[in-house]
């Protein structure tokens, strides 16, 4: 239906009525209005601002409250300001604000957009595990059978109170004759394992381990490691540094590892994107990024927000990388399959 409107110029005359579709109405007044340059320079500001947040987030400094790490934990999310912006930019006729949206999207895409295609591949050699089960789990011996059935070889478990430690051997029994448990961590493996030892990552008691698993392709050095946990305070910020000083002395552990194929598996209570895990992100590959499917992010299990939960590799080709579907934790069970 064809209709005919008139419109004020905003200078005291009246444009004569305009006719066509309603799309060419709108694009119309757009084009003769005078002002669309001129509104929405807050909005473009906000658009800039997210450009830098994002091409700049490793200079925000994490001296007050860790706020560098906190913003590179979340930095992905970012881009939901992007639909708010261009809907009020819209609501606002404003090409500028229209315009200097693209600086954050072009930027978020260079950043992330690689995690949005699907980079898994067929074939592997060992399939592996990991995840946090929760030291208040309802259900210990259904959580463990649902990770066997993933089919790994491999399988690490973090937060296993002392007294649900029978348990999970029980349940994991049938499938993995081989196993160790070191404090909170434990690792059952289908291979035989040895050299089996707690590392020390500065917490006072055993929250990470290494073993050596005996492959058929040969022996790979197994990791498995629960960082401290973080926390978002009013007054104190990100609190992460007895995290942080955890990552540095698990670095250092890997760095001296004298095996050339090397796993870690475990909650590192961090992402990839936070500085502060760089002793260990420094010097392997997660295998989210290279063989994974979208962000596989594991963490809160209702509604998963972040990839706190990591497998990473050292000397080994990553082909496949996956989330598990959910258990009675509050994390999601990971596992990757390599190539040795």
């Amino acid at each position: 239906m064809v209709q005919a409107y008139e419109a004020d110029t905003g200078n005291g005359s009246v444009e004569p009525p305009r006719t066509g579709s309603r799309f060419q109405i709108l694009r119309d007044r757009w084009l003769s209005d005078r002002g669309i340059w001129r509104r929405g320079i807050v909005l473009a500001a906000c658009s800039v601002l997210i450009t830098l947040l994002m091409v700049f987030h490793a200079q925000i400094p994490n001296r007050i409250g860790n706020l560098g790490s906190l913003t590179e934990t979340f930095l992905p999310w970012l881009v939901v300001f992007v639909p708010l912006l261009l809907v009020l930019g819209l609501v606002r006729r404003s090409a500028t604000a229209l315009v200097a949206l693209l600086l954050p999207v072009v930027v978020w895409l260079n950043l992330f957009g690689g995690l949005l295609t699907d980079k898994s591949g067929g074939g592997g050699d060992l399939t592996v595990a990991t995840h946090n089960v929760n030291a208040g789990n309802p259900d210990p011996a259904g959580t463990a059978q649902q990770v066997a059935g993933s089919g790994a070889d491999v399988v690490a478990l973090q937060e296993l109170p002392s007294g649900q430690v029978p348990t999970y051997e029980k349940s994991l029994a049938a499938r993995y004759p081989y196993h160790s448990v070191q404090g909170t961590v434990g690792l059952w493996s289908k291979y035989p394992i040895s050299g089996t030892r707690p590392v020390d990552i500065k917490m006072g008691w055993t929250r990470a381990m290494r073993t050596t698993v005996a492959a058929p392709e040969g022996r790979i050095a197994v990791y498995v490691a629960h960082l401290p946990s973080v926390r978002v305070k009013v007054k104190a910020g990100f609190t992460a540094n007895q995290r942080d000083n955890s990552a540095d002395a698990l670095g250092e552990a890997i760095a001296d590892e004298p095996l050339r194929r090397v796993f870690l598996l475990g909650d590192l209570n961090g992402t990839m994107n936070d500085r502060s895990l760089n002793a260990v992100t420094s010097q392997m590959r997660s295998t989210q990024g290279a063989a994974g499917d979208g962000f596989g992010f594991s963490w809160p299990a209702s509604s998963p927000m972040a990839r706190i939960d990591q497998i990473m590799v050292k000397g080994v080709e990553p082909l496949s990388s996956w989330t598990l579907p959910a258990t009675d934790s509050d994390h999601l069970p990971i596992a990757a399959r390599v190539g040795l």
